[in-house]
């Protein structure tokens, strides 16, 4: 199951012992701190070594090697399966609007489930909750190749799928915190989910193209029922087996129904002003930055562009993306990746100005590839959200944090094509990093005021604490 998410968690707390053995793994709730040199490790009889760091420290840890192995595996099958089921629905249908809403059911279903369903991430063991949502999909899937399935039973199957997506995502996201801990192997951890996703999108597409070159659209989504097995399998026994974060008593509910314990835990993660700042810097500049992604057929078509330019257009904001995460979680530290935060996110819609002058190619694909270079940001804030999120609260605070992401990009590219109704493509696109760039200052501002030490605890919590007492 895609979407983005018991090993040392960042530096030992005390520096090894020189003996002829690997140090103890350092506890699981790690301190958050600037990590200095890797600890030196003795080999008997050999000569000293570095511990791995960086993304190779991520990768020393085996649990999150099946993790890691289990989200690419699933992606690429989802992209792959995306791709086939609307040429099917095409096929049998003929109708260019039902094969372009099955694209879009698999971004509009995430609020429902991320929403109703969060409760799942907390009140159940991650592990369970991953496998049976890789069994559910792969089942879901599987009804699709029945060939008496009607395009109306597809269309709820994907409905279906991308409802179960949020919340996989958000207990995979909180499941990584246990598994890396809550230091810096959390946020790099996260980086190489979020770079995979971004890559399995360019290379999905691809494969997917290639496959239904000699596979029909069914044979094709077979591909994605045997990669959800293959994921469930790998989180079964490539994973620890943790109790659950939380019970109904400790969220507070005293036992009660699941949507209750999930729309309460909504409540108390928007009703905490520092949690919902930091969700909103997450949500806000990704639904104006898809606007260029949205209209980049009408725009190659205005400026005259050859049909190769279409995909040009549509990689240029990933591969920006892509480089500007490896580098800063490369070579930044923990500090200066935090440090940057707040600077990056209030420029990072500033490239698409460049579109008021109505570029040309060249142009157009650098400012898409700045604006993906933008986005990098979020490896900081990737920290401060589990700092600041209860760990009672994780499952569902990340399991919210990925439906609204989805769901304000959807409503983003939406806008989008709505705007574009009206005015000219390079102006909307313009229009977006303007109004964007407007809102997420705005916003960074609030970021800023409530940061730890510039605002009391009993400011913070009032939100909070007005709905767990309205109950």
């Amino acid at each position: 199951m895609p979407t983005d998410s018991p090993a040392p968690a960042d530096t030992p707390r005390t520096p090894p012992a020189p003996a002829a053995q690997v140090p103890a793994p350092a506890p699981e709730r790690a301190a958050h701190r600037d990590p200095g040199p890797g600890p030196t490790l003795r080999d008997p009889g050999g000569p000293a070594t570095e511990a791995p760091r960086g993304y190779r420290a991520v990768f020393a840890v085996a649990e999150f090697r099946a993790v890691f192995a289990a989200h690419l595996l699933s992606l690429l099958g989802v992209v792959v399966s995306e791709l086939a089921l609307t040429v099917l629905v095409y096929d049998l249908t003929g109708s260019p609007l039902l094969s372009a809403l099955t694209f879009a059911l698999g971004l509009l279903p995430y609020i429902v489930g991320g929403t109703l369903f969060a409760g799942v991430a907390d009140r159940y063991p991650a592990r369970r909750v991953l496998v049976v949502c890789d069994l559910l999909c792969a089942a879901c899937v599987a009804v699709m190749l029945v060939p008496a399935t009607p395009v109306a039973g597809l269309l709820a199957l994907r409905c279906l799928v991308a409802a179960i997506a949020p919340v996989f995502t958000g207990t995979r996201m909180a499941a990584l915190t246990d598994i890396l801990g809550e230091g810096d192997l959390y946020v790099l951890g996260r980086s190489l989910l979020r770079i995979v996703s971004q890559s399995a999108m360019l290379i999905g597409f691809g494969a997917g193209g290639v496959l239904l070159t000699v596979l029909s659209p069914r044979g094709a989504i077979t591909v994605t029922v045997v990669t959800f097995l293959c994921s469930a399998a790998l989180l079964r026994f490539g994973t620890r087996d943790r109790p659950a974060r939380a019970t109904a008593t400790a969220t507070g509910d005293g036992g009660g129904t699941l949507l209750k314990e999930s729309l309460s835990g909504a409540r108390l993660v928007l009703g905490d002003r520092r949690i919902r700042a930091l969700m909103l810097l997450f949500w806000l500049p990704a639904m104006f930055v898809v606007a260029p992604e949205a209209l980049a057929a009408p725009y190659a078509d205005a400026i005259g562009a050859p049909p190769a330019a279409l995909g040009l257009l549509l990689c240029a904001m990933a591969v920006g993306h892509i480089g500007a995460e490896l580098f800063v979680g490369s070579a930044l530290s923990p500090r200066n990746r935090s440090r940057i935060v707040l600077p990056a996110a209030a420029v990072g819609l500033l490239p698409l100005l460049v579109y008021v002058v109505r570029p040309g190619l060249p142009l157009a694909l650098a400012a898409l590839a700045l604006a993906g270079a933008g986005a990098a940001y979020v490896i900081g804030l990737d920290q401060w959200f589990v700092d600041a999120v209860p760990q009672e609260l994780r499952g569902r605070a990340m399991t919210l944090l990925t439906a609204g992401l989805m769901t304000v990009q959807g409503l983003g590219m939406a806008l989008a094509g709505l705007a574009a109704e009206f005015f000219p493509v390079h102006q909307v696109v313009a229009g977006s990093g303007i109004i964007g760039t407007v809102c997420t200052l705005l916003l960074v501002a609030e970021v800023r005021r409530t940061a730890p030490g510039r605002m009391s605890d009993t400011e913070g919590r009032d939100g909070a604490d007005r709905h767990v007492t309205s109950r």
